[in-house]
């Protein structure tokens, strides 16, 4: 009686039942990009007037980005794919636990905040646990610019010494190219005083996008994109309209549905630019690749093994190694794939054992020796990507499969089985 009970509790966890074999065709259609958003929210906080971002995805991690901004008195205004921001009062810059210990771009808060009030005070953030991802080259950068932080008891705390309570541009060379350390540097420097350079600088396209709405609110910026980003600090910002780009994290997930599926998919909106290694990667494994102003087409052939290793862009994305990893899971010959970002990200390869995988793992790396299919199972995700790494070996595995683990998946996938349901699949949400 025991077991029926337990299995009976865990049959009402909220889970995605998705019918193999599913053949897909037509457009899938990408929303903007997340990591993108989530900063561009944060920087609403550097001006008084008003901010526009369209193209926001509809995501519980913007969901609780707006809720932290709501807490510091920050007036929101929201509509589909669009959030109107205006920061003139912020009440508090101490950010209550309960709200950021699940989302690491809670983090992103602190440079504002200081930069335009001289202080603040943040928790340290929570997010998908994929590995050590310290904030400590963040706070490095705010001190290379004048702040006063310390860290005690899981928080931060950051302030401005001196009567002018403004930051001063300063050089900093970055250990490593964290996206999330050149941002905070990035928005922290633009209203310091004097001239700020960040070299080994991230070149993400989220950093330009940041880089380019700052721009557009009245900061100047040169460089983002390269491996060295100048700033020249201004008195203050002003209000603008921006649209965030698409989510190349998201275009690369349906090519690789597409491509696990062996279905011919159009994917758009994109811009391929940003999808550089990736497409490589699949015209390698036996993909044709059509690309057409802001669309890709994808025309899959016989899947054959390879190696990645993933690296900083412009290099193959980490975010898309557990997606690509449970399509070389169904290729022909042996595959290597090497995580070079977050020590923690091989989660999912029991999970596509379960279903069938032939996946062994020794450290960081993970030998693939491709099956001719693989087969449903109940399946569950560790994190963001690893959910959507099911979700795509589960289209393509024999029986129905179910999925658990959508609180990762929707942190970072707007409606995925609504999207794919219109291009053929079948995947049954039950909440």
């Amino acid at each position: 009686m025991k077991n029926a009970v337990t299995v009976s509790q865990d049959f009402k966890k909220p889970h995605l039942e998705v019918s193999g074999d599913s053949r897909l065709s037509g457009e899938l259609r990408v929303s903007g990009a997340k990591n993108s958003a989530l900063v561009l929210m944060t920087a609403s906080l550097l001006t008084k007037s008003p901010i526009r971002v369209d193209n926001i995805p509809q995501l519980t991690d913007i969901d609780g980005m707006a809720n932290i901004l709501l807490e510091m008195g920050v007036k929101l205004n929201r509509s589909t794919n669009s959030i109107e921001i205006q920061a003139d009062e912020i009440h508090h810059v101490e950010l209550p636990y309960d709200l950021v210990h699940g989302l690491r771009a809670s983090f992103f808060c602190i440079g504002p905040l200081l930069a335009r009030l001289g202080k603040a005070k943040i928790p340290l953030p929570g997010g998908c646990r994929i590995g050590a991802r310290p904030v400590s080259e963040h706070i490095r950068g705010l001190k290379a610019l004048g702040a006063y932080v310390t860290v005690e008891h899981g928080v931060v705390t950051a302030s401005i010494p001196g009567p002018t309570k403004k930051l001063k541009g300063s050089h900093l060379v970055l250990d490593c190219p964290s996206v999330g350390a050149t941002e905070t540097v990035l928005m922290a420097a633009v209203l310091a005083q004097g001239r700020s350079t960040i070299e080994n600088a991230a070149q993400e396209p989220e950093v330009q996008d940041l880089a380019n709405m700052l721009n557009k609110m009245g900061a100047r910026i040169s460089g983002a994109g390269g491996p060295k980003i100048t700033i020249e600090g201004v008195e203050e910002l002003h209000g603008c309209n921006y649209k965030v780009i698409p989510d190349r994290i998201e275009a690369g997930t349906f090519l690789l549905a597409a491509a696990i599926t062996r279905s011919i998919v159009r994917v758009s909106p994109v811009i391929p630019d940003h999808l550089r290694a990736v497409l490589q990667k699949l015209r390698d494994c036996g993909c044709k690749i059509e690309i057409e102003n802001d669309s890709i087409k994808i025309i899959p052939g016989e899947i054959i093994g390879i190696d990645i290793t993933t690296q900083p862009f412009p290099g193959f994305p980490t975010d898309l190694q557990a997606p690509f990893m449970a399509l070389l899971s169904t290729a022909k010959g042996t595959s290597i794939i090497t995580e070079k970002i977050y020590e923690n990200r091989m989660q999912h390869v029991g999970e596509m054992q379960r279903m069938g995988a032939s996946i062994k793992v020794q450290g960081n790396t993970a030998v693939i020796e491709g099956v001719p299919k693989l087969s449903a199972a109940p399946v569950s995700g560790g994190d963001l990507r690893s959910s959507a790494a099911m979700v795509l070996a589960s289209l393509s595995a024999k029986g129905v499969s179910k999925v658990e683990g959508l609180h990762h998946l929707d942190r970072g996938y707007s409606a995925l089985e609504k999207k794919l349901n219109k291009a053929g699949a079948n995947i049954i949400r039950n909440n």
